[in-house]
């Protein structure tokens, strides 16, 4: 099928769902110009990169730094570049204008938020892995977050020779332990009450939608962690008899066998592949109104 082809099933398949569940993975932020190496690394880590040795983001976030001034001036500008600022390319907003007349659930493995900067309802996100954006205990010795866009900003603002301030390194309230990230690392990941009521938001959509026309649409989710997504959506495309698949990865599009008949892969680059889904769009809107207004102009 040609890209062409691809693009218009993918339109006419968005627009005969009854509900969209949206199944996000690093792909889709890389494709919104969230790099982690290259120049875009060389901007903010170029005195650590000459320093350690390390050519980008996620190998300088696993070295073992000596001291945790040096640990949090390294996190605190990973963290606000990768949270806090916009991404480069309006790529979640084009999906948020894709889906804006549908019922839609967004399920992500990504800790960036960017779907909730691009504007879409807080309430249908499941951040399934945590978010930059969130503070715990490193113990953890309660199941609490906190938000730490404040002290980050001012470690990223106030570090000087690759160090923070001492008195900004964030700790623990109740035990005094330095805090951490909230992600899902290993078994020290909180799952707080927000985390919670956001998964048990998204069982309650599925339920409501079971034996409707359902599409999900997978960007950018790889094979680091396919029990949250990749998997669930092949199983419940297959139950379904309503529902539809459509992967779009510009290295890994696949689906199996057993849903090929209720299957779109498409292996291009996911901000292209949504531009021009919306440029198909307002084309066929165009076209209606034009249509709409010759009926008029012959009555």
């Amino acid at each position: 099928m040609s890209t062409v082809d691809a693009i218009a099933e993918l339109c006419a398949k968005l627009k005969q769902a009854e509900a969209v569940i949206v199944g996000a993975g690093a792909g889709l932020s890389a494709s919104a110009g969230f790099s982690y190496k290259g120049e875009r690394f060389r901007q903010y880590f170029g005195d650590f990169a000459e320093k350690y040795h390390f050519d980008d983001m996620y190998s300088g976030g696993f070295y073992p730094y000596d001291t945790l001034e040096e640990y949090w001036a390294y996190w605190s500008r990973y963290i606000w570049i990768n949270r806090y600022m916009d991404a480069p390319k309006p790529v979640y907003q084009e999906l948020l204008e894709l889906l804006r007349d549908k019922e839609y659930f967004v399920l992500t493995t990504n800790v960036d938020h960017q779907f909730q900067i691009a504007g879409f309802d807080k309430q249908r996100l499941f951040y399934t892995q945590g978010d930059y954006g969130l503070f715990q205990c490193s113990k953890p010795c309660h199941r609490k977050t906190y938000d730490n866009k404040e002290i980050i900003r001012r470690m990223f603002e106030q570090q000087k020779n690759m160090l923070v301030p001492r008195d900004l390194i964030p700790r623990c309230p109740v035990c005094g332990r330095p805090m951490s990230m909230n992600l899902r690392a290993d078994q020290t990941f909180v799952e707080d009450q927000g985390w919670h009521l956001a998964a048990e938001r998204y069982e309650l959509f599925l339920q409501r939608h079971q034996n409707r026309r359902l599409l999900f649409l997978e960007l950018g989710t790889g094979y680091n962690t396919p029990g949250i997504i990749k998997y669930p959506f092949w199983q419940m495309t297959q139950q379904e008899s309503g529902a539809f698949y459509i992967c779009v990865n510009n290295t890994e599009a696949f689906a199996p066998k057993e849903i090929y008949g209720r299957s779109l892969c498409i292996d291009r680059d996911i901000g292209e592949v949504l531009g021009r889904a919306l440029t198909w769009n307002m084309q066929a809107y165009t076209g209606i109104k034009s249509e709409e207004g010759a009926d008029h102009e012959s009555g």
